[in-house]
């Protein structure tokens, strides 16, 4: 089961993490539109429509604050009620508060995590979208609650840490599909540095101990030798 598409806009002046987002989000099965201006925000969002924007706030032309507000009081151009998420390097509350006074649905400081990037964007699609699609993942006896962060195994709770409830929330997306090491790291580590492969390996070791009934014979998160690991399919 796979998460809400959506039509997205993302305007950012950094054309590198403009494209880092973009990336993120075409993994996620949206499609993406990139823009490196207010101005151009602005066009393409009057034109396309997109279900939300990720805006950054501060763009040439006009800035993301300006955008926002453009975009709230726009009702006749039908986009008035867009998601919109605010991304920027200020982080104080007062910069927070502003930007959510203005109309945006939520804010995010840089360096943005792809993984809570991700995260944000599902619970504003839910929201504008009214909850159409369950974020509940189950295989066989194996449920990961992405929006609870919450994993339960025959009805069982169970506490994984941050790292492991990544790996498992990917691989229960896709069952059967083979995710190598480094895709697992890309996916799930995003922007760390020195991380190792093996790091991977360690993680995994101590998923199995928490939802495996025998470890050494699971049979959720299984070993492809010479590739990776995979969800079992149900």
């Amino acid at each position: 089961m796979r998460a809400v598409t959506a039509r997205i806009l993302v305007a950012d002046d950094d054309p590198k993490h403009a494209q880092l987002i973009r990336l993120y989000l075409e993994r996620e099965g949206h499609q993406v539109l990139t823009v490196g201006d207010g101005r151009a925000a602005l066009e393409q969002a009057r034109a396309r429509r997109p279900d939300l924007v990720v805006l950054d706030w501060m763009m040439p032309e006009v800035d993301g604050l300006d955008v926002c507000r453009i975009l709230r009081a726009d009702p006749d151009a039908g986009i008035a009620n867009v998601a919109i998420l605010l991304v920027t390097a200020r982080s104080a509350e007062n910069d927070m508060l502003l930007g959510l006074d203005i109309g945006a649905d939520d804010y995010l400081s840089k360096p943005v995590s792809p993984r809570e990037l991700t995260a944000r964007i599902r619970a504003l699609l839910r929201r504008t979208r009214g909850g159409e699609a369950s974020e509940v993942l189950r295989v066989g006896g194996l449920e990961v609650d992405a929006p609870r962060f919450e994993v339960r195994v025959d009805g069982e709770p169970v506490r994984l840490t941050a790292k492991e409830f990544g790996i498992l929330e990917l691989l229960a997306r896709e069952p059967g599909r083979v995710f190598t090491r480094g895709q697992i790291l890309d996916k799930t580590f995003g922007f760390e540095n020195e991380v190792s492969e093996r790091t991977v390996d360690a993680h995994v070791v101590n998923l199995r101990r928490k939802i495996e009934v025998n470890p050494a014979e699971p049979r959720y998160v299984q070993t492809v030798y010479g590739r990776g690991y995979r969800i079992a399919e149900p």
